[in-house]
């Protein structure tokens, strides 16, 4: 992008480098991603079946406009609607989610014709501008970062519902036919470490804030995420059928929450979309290994990516979990997920002896922004083996921290001491005490968005987002 480092900013990431004039290209980057991954749907398909954990293609699209018209038009500018009923059509506020499928939704190509219009208005502004205050830089990163949200969101609806790999996507292959497991804990040091964004940061959301000291005992980590291998074992160990490795709230969801909806719903999208129709899943029978797997022959096993079925790659990280699944895992592995601040420690800290350094990093590798040798990220290359990008190590030595794989944490999403709440009040405090946190990015998530202090989160049921886990010795 060639950026140059804003004046007064602090090393540190790549918001550190962005100049009004970057951003002009970096939000018209994001709006042909989010339309490059609708741009091959058929009218059907842009609907979808309603499902509780994703949007209709074409109205998430259209929110994403609306979004961006709402705070840097209307609520930044001042300037008066550009549709009559937009609100009635995109506030995700106040239009049930529910509902979204019965709306009479603008077509794609209307649909198209006013997210130009609103981000022509929005870098009309900028143009006119050579700089952005930082209110301004603030309403244009929000829109911007809610942007690369949903496109990650419009890239697991595709997931979801079994729809064809975008078009910028390379399948599941790994970075290098050696990159292979990488297996072993490492030795995490105790004592006081902040954890949690600092005033200096360009842009942090409101449960990034503010940064705090915790007190860390010593404890052990992996270096890598769990990978499909180590999860096999669980599932060949008959584990979905045995409670004792379940939580109370867990088994009930195993029992009656984890095979509904999602199979019923859209059972006849199966046979419309997938291939290969003989490995499709049995809607009536319990769940007894993740979602998207299927068992073959002689012990063999594949994987739905998109609307294909691979072989299962045993070194890949386990993805499409929930967070019941890993909990259970963890129980019969005799191991335990880390805890929010254990994992921004491993992530961000550095040893000092026999002690934790006072320095934080900004990402595993440092402070210098993502690049392709240190993280997956950007819609690369699909999903890796967990042994891929030794670059992007923490301190501690732990891989991929960063990238590939969302990692659920044990952590409810709580706010963190001394919060509050941001302008776009809807982003956190509705889901705080009922969601789990979740940390580290995916192979689709914007390496714009993403760094240490990150918070994503999603109720602990959730297997349809790109989340996996690593584990904690106990």
């Amino acid at each position: 992008m060639g950026m140059t480092q804003a004046a007064g900013a602090v090393p540190g990431g790549l918001l550190s480098y962005v100049t009004a004039g970057d951003l002009i290209q970096i939000m018209r980057e994001f709006r042909a991603r989010t339309l490059d991954l609708v741009a091959d749907l058929k009218d059907e398909q842009l609907i979808g079946p309603r499902l509780a954990m994703v949007n209709p293609p074409l109205w998430e699209i259209g929110h994403v406009a609306w979004f961006q018209e709402f705070w840097i038009l209307r609520h930044l500018k001042k300037q008066q609607p550009i549709t009559e009923n937009g609100d009635q059509l995109y506030n995700s506020t106040d239009v049930a989610h529910d509902t979204r499928w019965e709306l009479l939704l603008p077509s794609l190509e209307a649909t198209r014709q006013y997210m130009d219009e609103v981000l022509d208005r929005c870098i009309e502004h900028i143009d006119k501008n050579s700089e952005l205050t930082a209110e301004e830089f603030y309403f244009y990163l929000l829109a911007t970062f809610h942007e690369g949200m949903h496109a990650e969101a419009l890239a697991y609806t595709r997931q979801t519902l079994g729809y064809a790999a975008p078009r910028f996507a390379v399948s599941h292959a790994p970075l290098a036919d050696s990159a292979g497991p990488f297996p072993g804990d490492v030795e995490i040091p105790g004592g006081s470490f902040v954890i949690g964004a600092t005033p200096d940061f360009p842009f942090a959301f409101d449960n990034e804030k503010w940064a705090h000291p915790v007190e860390i005992k010593p404890f052990r980590i992996a270096r890598a995420p769990v990978t499909n291998g180590e999860f096999l074992a669980f599932v060949e160990d008959g584990c979905y059928r045995k409670a004792q490795f379940w939580s109370e709230s867990g088994w009930h969801w195993l029992e009656g929450d984890a095979s509904p909806d999602l199979e019923r719903s859209f059972a006849k999208f199966f046979n419309k979309n997938i291939s290969e129709s003989r490995e499709q899943p049995n809607f009536k029978e319990r769940l007894d290994h993740p979602f998207y797997w299927r068992r073959e022959t002689a012990g063999r096993w594949r994987q739905r990516v998109f609307d294909q079925h691979v072989p299962l790659n045993e070194n890949l990280p386990v993805i499409h979990v929930s967070w019941y699944e890993a909990e259970a895992y963890c129980n019969w592995a005799n191991r335990r997920l880390p805890t929010e601040a254990e994992w921004e420690v491993a992530a961000s800290g550095e040893p000092e002896g026999n002690r934790l350094s006072e320095q934080r990093r900004h990402f595993p590798w440092g402070d210098d922004p993502p690049t392709t040798d240190r993280a997956n990220l950007d819609w690369r290359s699909g999903l890796v083996e967990v042994g891929a990008y030794p670059d992007g190590d923490s301190a501690f030595g732990c891989r991929q921290m960063i990238g590939n794989v969302w990692e659920w944490t044990a952590d409810h999403f709580t706010p963190y001491p001394g919060f509050i709440i941001d302008p776009y009040k809807e982003y956190s405090k509705p889901w705080f005490g009922t969601h789990k946190v979740l940390r580290g990015g995916c192979w689709a998530t914007r390496s714009l968005l993403i760094r240490n202090t990150w918070r994503n989160f999603y109720t602990p049921d959730r297997r349809d987002v790109w989340a996996g886990f690593r584990t904690c010795a106990k």
